[in-house]
């Protein structure tokens, strides 16, 4: 979304003009669009860098069989063994490191929070109902993870990795334990609404709430995933 598109989106969202915008009013657009640019430009350094480490390789491995001289053929014959999938983990590493930095902690969505006892975010297009059925544990949690602990920036890349092995493992409901910040030297919950507002930029995020109290409360997240293709129901 450009800048305009964005301050076109902040006047008509304002409600009836009850006074004109000031630059603090547009603050968190221009926020959020240095965030959107500066991780443009990291994905292009990284794929500009992956680039030239290829290139380099290339060359170092012609000029060292270069003097290289072929074996004589020796009439044996060789079986096919099966050979394992390729991994493409300089791939996977560089998407994680995108996606890491594509989390954006500027972005609001406490005006998306439900204000009941239990907070809950949504998707747009999902119903209340979904948000119901997780609360009372209607889809088995699979796996879970607990940044309780760890610093943001280690906390935001352990999250993007266990959302990928999720999707790729197809588990629909997860338990995120962020903790109730008892050992921060504020006392405050750092991590509880980063992990939010992280949450809420992921693609396969449907919701997630507030944990029922014997997991873990006020201190964890339970999470709905998009369901596997060929399995989307509800």
């Amino acid at each position: 979304m450009g800048k305009r598109q964005l301050l076109l989106s902040a006047r008509r969202s304002s409600g009836p003009p009850a006074r004109a915008l000031t630059l603090d009013d547009l603050a968190p657009a221009f926020a959020q669009i240095r965030e959107a640019e500066r991780a443009e430009r990291e994905r292009a350094r990284l794929a500009a860098e992956q680039a030239a480490r290829v290139a380099r390789e290339a060359s170092l491995f012609r000029t060292e069989i270069a003097d290289a001289t072929p074996l004589t053929p020796h009439g044996r014959i060789v079986p096919d063994r099966e050979r394992p999938p390729p991994q493409p983990r300089q791939r996977e590493q560089d998407d994680r490191e995108v996606l890491e930095l594509s989390l954006s902690d500027e972005i609001d969505i406490e005006r998306f929070l439900d204000t009941d006892d239990s907070l809950s975010w949504r998707r747009e297009g999902i119903g209340p109902d979904v948000v119901r059925r997780l609360r009372r544990g209607e889809w088995t949690v699979r796996s879970q993870i607990d940044l309780h602990g760890l610093r943001v920036d280690q906390a935001r890349a352990a999250l993007v990795e266990f959302l990928s092995d999720a999707v790729r493992s197809e588990w629909r409901c997860l338990r995120i334990i962020h903790g109730k910040g008892l050992g921060s030297p504020s006392r405050e919950p750092v991590l509880k609404g980063k992990v939010k507002k992280w949450l809420a930029q992921r693609a396969e995020v449907l919701a997630f709430c507030q944990a029922r109290p014997n997991d873990g409360g006020s201190g964890a997240l339970i999470v709905l995933l998009q369901a596997p293709r060929g399995q989307r129901q509800s």
